[in-house]
């Protein structure tokens, strides 16, 4: 059992694994849920589950308050000017489709340039892929230091008066790297390119100021900072928003529909057709009332000291190959990926599983950036609030049983 005081939030990580107890390190992944946001969520089904904006009975009308209660939350928790700014989707992935199809899709032409780093997800480089090729645009990569790190002459170089677009992750997925995104945004900015920011590895683990880091949009995802799948959320820019075509048409967008024409809603409604995600509306701004509780000081203290203690434990397995893993703890969050030598990432993670520890193996939504680093898969440990010091030593017992079992060590 963890020795960290917030797991007893945590209703699953009290549970067992392959009858052992439950070792969580896939937050990279998706984050386990506190009690305090599976209550928000089953008291909104419970006592209030209706069709938001649609009804002048009192259930739609408390439905709709906690909807756009949870918007004016996420505006100020990201430090957004107006919560009309707020577009609620759900994921990230959904998020990043609306900017390239919406905005992208009638602001780019032939000829002009989008500009990715190479250590994109597949969901910040895949739709800028198609649009690159619907448009004729050209898709440039920044690569990086030796260290994981962002080339920052790279950028110098790549960014021209031919770019439009600019989108970068603010924290990689892979190394757990924290990119300087303020300077991304004015070398952007300063060719009149919009900026598009990948925030699902920073969401809900560093305080975010969308306004501090230039962003003109911002995307994240709900399930990865405490929040329930299918709840994701989109920031932009309001003159950026109200000059887009909505991505999705249908109820609840519309202004008047006429045979022939349509006109549509305000922001932001015009984002949000159909009817929308309350309960996980509801679940998110639990999400950020639980980590507000526990604050951003703490949350950060508990992720570097997790990866301070457990990079030299794994530099101590002389069969431990580390990547990004080289820079200051002042730049890293709580992600370790890591490979056992002569062993494949898959069964890395079915070994552990079986010693009760949960990792992810693959390529982590990152193709492009392991063939950039020449590997096919790597293994990956990410923490959170609520993983300790004796999570880390159980990985690493099970770390040396991989070896053991695949008879590579005696």
């Amino acid at each position: 059992m963890s020795n960290n005081a917030y797991v007893r939030d945590f209703p699953i990580l009290n549970q067992m694994m392959n009858g052992k107890p439950i070792v969580y390190l896939d937050n990279g992944a998706t984050t386990q849920k506190p009690d305090s946001v599976v209550r928000a969520i089953c008291g909104y089904y419970g006592g209030c589950n209706a069709n938001p904006h649609r009804g002048a009975y009192e259930l739609s009308i408390k439905a709709t308050s906690v909807y756009e209660s949870a918007r004016d939350k996420v505006a100020k928790f990201i430090g957004a000017d107006n919560s009309c700014e707020i577009i609620f989707t759900k994921n990230a992935t959904e998020s990043l489709n609306l900017v390239a199809y919406s905005y992208g899709f009638n602001n780019i032409s032939a000829g002009d340039e989008i500009v990715l780093t190479i250590l994109e997800h597949h969901s910040n480089l895949v739709p800028w892929q198609q649009i690159a090729k619907a448009k004729g645009a050209v898709l440039k990569y920044i690569y990086l230091n030796e260290d994981g790190n962002l080339n920052y002459e790279d950028i110098d170089n790549k960014i021209t008066e031919k770019t439009k677009i600019v989108a970068v992750v603010h924290v990689s997925n892979v190394f757990g790297l924290i990119n300087d995104v303020k300077k991304v945004a004015d070398k952007a900015h300063s060719v009149g390119a919009v900026l598009v920011v990948d925030g699902s590895q920073s969401a809900g683990h560093r305080p975010i100021d969308v306004k501090a880091l230039g962003a003109d949009f911002f995307a994240f995802s709900g399930h990865k900072m405490l929040a329930p799948m299918g709840i994701g959320v989109l920031y932009g820019r309001k003159t950026l928003l109200e000059d887009m075509p909505p991505f999705l048409t249908g109820g609840d967008m519309i202004e008047y529909v006429e045979e022939q024409t349509t006109t549509f809603a305000e922001l932001p409604n015009k984002f949000e057709a159909g009817t929308q995600n309350v309960g996980g509306a509801a679940g998110l701004s639990a999400a950020i009332d639980y980590i507000e509780s526990v604050g951003f000081d703490e949350s950060e203290r508990i992720e570097k000291e997790l990866i301070a203690y457990a990079l030299p434990k794994l530099r101590e397995l002389p069969y431990i190959e580390l990547y990004g893993c080289d820079s200051k703890f002042n730049n890293k969050t709580g992600i370790i990926t890591f490979n056992v030598k002569d062993v494949h990432p898959h069964d890395v993670a079915t070994i552990l599983d079986a010693e009760g520890v949960a990792i992810r193996a693959g390529h982590h939504c990152a193709q492009p950036l392991h063939r950039y680093l020449g590997v096919n898969a790597t293994c990956r440990a990410s923490f959170y609030l609520y993983n300790s010091i004796d999570d880390v030593d159980r990985l690493i017992e099970g770390l040396r049983k991989v070896r053991k079992v695949m008879h590579l060590d005696a």
